[in-house]
């Protein structure tokens, strides 16, 4: 069975140090995180909540993790990504009363598992996901327990998919909240955050500039413009590359330049893939590819960028730089893949995830919504639903507050003429 991450580390108590640093800063950064936990403490709503959590283990999170535990939960956590976890942070987190933490970078698929069922068994009342793995081992292996958990939450675009894909089957057996679908987490953290975090990312790993590169962007959704807005801004030329219609049209009508990956491929310097599908640059875009090019995934799964191809295709394979894996073709071209086809902005070695504004934004609304489903569980059928606007709305509200930021509010005329049908010419 999977012990604790405090039991694995050769220096526990020094990777505490580090990683309670790491919270703290975080958490002076993070003024909605820090107001929930001022109630959550005096109110504890998670009183007698087990709480399961698996997400990417850094230090963000961890306050999200602690304000539950402060709310009085009893949480248990581990990573949702083999490359994403810090283990400075993990152990820290496995230090805060109510916490335990499996979370530990690199470890290979049977330990990844092994920690999300090791989670499980603490028997969660409440799950908190990125990516939807715990749901999926819940329902596959664990089926008797979902009579007693309340709901959960998922944080991100392709743990929503999976769900919805899973409730349209009639498979998911209790409630679990979109979080990514909310404005506060879909305006914020998928662009501001996945651009930010993403290019950053790059450009720490690589020691590389942007600007005067092409950047192929894979992808127009709300990760996809993130990227290629933030690109655009540090003066690269942006390809967007897409399947839907009317998500092309528009990355065109934002000035973008709109190609299929094909043609993209012989044109690109950087390729960044946003998708949350499979398969989007495969051996004839390689085949095409110039020397030196970048390739990296923003998308949750190792599985946009088809690196057995990849693979099959190189005559040589090296680490060119440290979270730089470079694949030289027979014809001399370097093709240089970052952090192993993983999440780009959490699986370098240097990676931080977003920014921590960004985060506090999406983790407010984690925090509220864990606490929707104690306060207000049995008003949920099991299935997909959609934040309540008002939570959303409260964590705005939390943020504007701490920024000294007033905003009007509608009279009650106005208030009664949004709200009529009978007000004409």
């Amino acid at each position: 069975m999977t012990s604790p991450i405090s039991e694995r580390l050769d220096d526990a108590d020094a990777a505490r140090e580090s990683g309670r640093k790491k919270m703290d800063w975080a958490i002076q950064h993070m003024p909605i995180c820090g107001a929930l936990r001022e109630r959550f403490e005096a109110d504890q709503p998670f009183a007698d909540e087990r709480i399961g959590m698996a997400m990417h283990v850094e230090a963000k999170t961890a306050v999200l993790a602690e304000i539950l535990a402060v709310g009085g939960a009893e949480v248990a956590i581990t990573g949702c990504n083999p490359l994403s976890t810090h283990d400075d942070v993990s152990a820290a987190l496995d230090a805060v009363d109510g916490v335990t933490s499996y979370a530990e970078r690199g470890v290979d698929d049977e330990a990844y598992y092994d920690a999300i069922e090791a989670v499980i068994d603490h028997e969660p009342t409440i799950t908190v996901d990125d990516g939807m793995d715990l749901v999926a081992a819940i329902h596959e292996d664990y089926p008797e327990l979902i009579d007693t958990i309340v709901g959960g939450a998922e944080e991100t675009t392709t743990g929503v998919h999976r769900l919805r894909a899973m409730d349209e089957d009639g498979e998911l057996k209790y409630p679990v909240f979109a979080v990514n679908d909310t404005p506060m987490k879909r305006l914020f953290d998928n662009v501001h955050g996945t651009g930010e975090s993403s290019l950053a990312s790059i450009a720490m790993t690589t020691n590389l500039s942007w600007a005067g590169k092409t950047v192929v962007v894979a992808g127009y959704g709300y990760c996809g413009k993130g990227v290629a807005k933030k690109a655009a801004g540090q003066n690269a030329d942006v390809v967007v590359t897409e399947v839907e219609p009317r998500r092309a049209l528009e990355a065109h009508m934002e000035g973008y330049d709109v190609m299929p990956m094909a043609e993209a491929a012989a044109e690109g310097d950087v390729f960044i893939t946003t998708t949350g599908n499979r398969d989007v640059i495969v051996e004839e875009h390689f085949e095409a590819m110039q020397d030196g090019v970048l390739l990296a995934n923003a998308g949750h799964f190792d599985v946009e960028i088809d690196l057995d191809a990849l693979s099959d295709l190189a005559s040589d394979t090296y680490e060119g730089r440290d979270g730089v894996q470079t694949y030289e073709m027979a014809d001399g071209r370097r093709l240089n893949v970052l952090a192993e086809g993983r999440l780009v902005n959490l699986a370098t070695p240097i990676a931080l995830g977003h920014p921590v504004e960004v985060m506090d934004q999406s983790f407010g609304v984690q925090a509220v919504c864990v606490r929707e489903l104690v306060e207000n569980g049995d008003d949920y059928d099991a299935g997909v639903h959609a934040v309540p606007d008002e939570l959303d709305k409260e964590v705005a509200e939390i943020k504007l507050d701490a920024e000294g930021v007033a905003f009007d509010a509608l009279t009650d005329t106005q208030a009664e003429y949004m709200d009529s049908w009978q007000h004409g010419t």
